[in-house]
């Protein structure tokens, strides 16, 4: 059994590399978050218009191009992935900057139990969610 055991779980998930953002200009998008949220451009495919772009912790957002005249869901709760979620460190202070720099809250923000958060837009319209836990889920 134990054997059964240790060659399953080299078969097992073991994260998430990236999601992926469609997007009707991938290179505009990516250079947003780079701007508001820090992110770099870790990649751009040759011979496409394909964008990944990582955070601090080494997680990665694939952009890619958007079929046209498609636009991301605007419901935080229509079927599908509605939000993508993005940790930090200082709440009160990524927050109040991106509200200088003009960004689209859905919400404001609140504090509840120890976990800040708010809900926001890209320039595209994808659902973001700002938050910080003051202990990590288990």
């Amino acid at each position: 059994m134990c054997a059964a055991r240790a060659l399953q779980s080299t078969h097992m998930v073991t994260g998430i590399e990236h999601v992926a953002i469609a997007s009707p200009d991938p290179l505009r998008l990516a250079l947003w978050y780079v701007e508001h949220l820090d992110f770099v451009i870790n990649y751009q495919p040759a011979q496409s218009k394909t964008v990944f772009i990582k955070a601090a912790d080494g997680s990665m957002i694939e952009i890619i191009e958007a079929a046209p005249g498609t636009v991301p869901a605007e419901s935080m709760n229509a079927a599908g992935l509605r939000h993508l979620a993005l940790t930090v460190a200082d709440f009160a202070g990524v927050y109040a900057r991106l509200q200088e720099k003009g960004v689209r809250f859905l919400t404001d923000a609140q504090t509840t139990n120890g976990n800040s958060l708010a809900f926001f837009t890209d320039p595209d319209g994808n659902i973001l969610h700002l938050l910080h836990r003051e202990t990590p889920l288990p």
